[in-house]
């Protein structure tokens, strides 16, 4: 269904809710699809169009951004949704996305300066590594010629792994890959000729096929599917946070943290909660704060101050970045901007996880 609401609007209807394309140009959309494509023209500009959703009408005050696409051309075409996505992942659209802290006088100065940042299409697990699916495919990583550090560790099979290190979450999806007859994403040199399968190894940038199997989210993928769509806020939801939200321990010293008193989740009593147990962010991806740290691809480092395009971070440094704050952490590094990291082969502390991603159809 289209409904043209105004200039530079149109409303589109589907099966999960309704969608709307903003623009500072009126736009006409010529097709919809049951596969979540969707199709617009308008004047050729430089400008940014917005879609945004709701989950009914007619209440206008409840549309929230989706996704922000550049419209340097006269015809965009985008997918919003994927009805058949692989099992247990969700799509993330592709996009632009503000990275960092946009809001003054709060955060880390490794949060800033902020950057316009285009992201391709993905799909991302829609929760944390379990332990059971870790078992899973590390039982049969090691009996096809993968070598781990650590086990890995969980409280429950429905609980996310926890303790394991970059180094073996790396080769851990590799081995998802080709237990699932996928070409894996990680190799030992530049040529890409030799399976991540064992040791310890300083997968560099270029040793990566970015558009083959599973892998960790780079630290601008994380980012923009934690946001769900949202522009400038906090959290994966909004500006404010409560422990009806996330898995974290409260605190008095933000005031943007609702809960009362102060301490650890009064369910959960600082371990981790089965993944999937809030509510889900707007792309359906749940956990993105709290719970435990997720893994990125990324070496830490400063950000960039100019546009990017699907960036993997620097190309040296010797930590790599964590995300999204844990049952341990504050309110504070359960925004999406907050930034961690660790060393990528030794630091297998409770309370960090991880989550992996493929590359969508390009």
């Amino acid at each position: 269904m289209l409904l043209c609401l105004a200039p530079g609007v149109v409303l589109l209807a589907e099966v999960a809710g309704f969608y709307r394309v903003v623009g500072p140009e009126p736009v006409t959309v010529s097709s919809f699809t049951s596969d979540g494509y969707v199709t617009w023209t308008n004047t050729p500009t430089n400008a940014v169009f917005t879609v945004q959703t709701a989950a009914s009408l007619p209440v206008v005050s409840n549309w929230v951004d989706y996704v922000r696409v550049p419209g340097s051309n006269a015809v965009t075409t985008l997918r919003l949704r994927d009805p058949n996505p692989p099992p247990g992942m969700a799509l993330i659209p592709a996009g632009v996305f503000t990275k960092g802290n946009t809001l003054s006088g709060e955060g880390d100065v490794d949060e800033v300066p902020t950057n316009t940042v285009y992201v391709s299409a993905f799909y991302m697990d829609k929760y944390e590594v379990t332990k059971a699916l870790w078992d899973e495919v590390y039982q049969w990583a090691t009996n096809h010629g993968y070598g781990f550090s650590y086990p890995g560790a969980g409280l429950a099979a429905t609980h996310p792994v926890q303790t394991v290190t970059w180094a073996d979450c790396v080769k851990w999806c590799n081995a998802r890959s080709e237990k699932e007859g996928r070409p894996p994403a990680y190799y030992t040199n530049a040529l890409l000729t030799e399976v991540y399968r064992v040791g310890l190894v300083d997968v560099a940038n270029d040793w990566v096929n970015w558009y083959a199997g599973y892998r960790l989210p780079t630290e601008a993928e994380w980012e923009k599917a934690a946001r769900g769509g949202l522009s400038g806020r906090r959290f994966p939801w909004g500006d404010l946070i409560s422990q009806t939200q996330a898995n974290y321990t409260a605190s008095t010293d933000y005031p943007y943290d609702l809960s009362y008193p102060a301490g650890v989740h009064p369910i959960f009593a600082g371990n981790t909660s089965p993944a999937g147990y809030f509510a889900p962010n707007g792309y359906g991806v749940f956990d993105m704060a709290g719970n435990v740290w997720e893994r990125c691809w990324d070496r830490y480092g400063t950000y960039s101050s100019g546009a990017q395009t699907d960036p993997h971070g620097p190309t040296a440094g010797t930590k790599r970045s964590r995300r999204g704050g844990s049952c341990g952490a504050v309110s504070q590094g359960c925004r999406v901007t907050y930034r961690n990291s660790d060393d990528p082969y030794t630091h297998v502390q409770a309370r960090t996880g991880f989550r992996s991603v493929l590359p969508a159809p390009r």
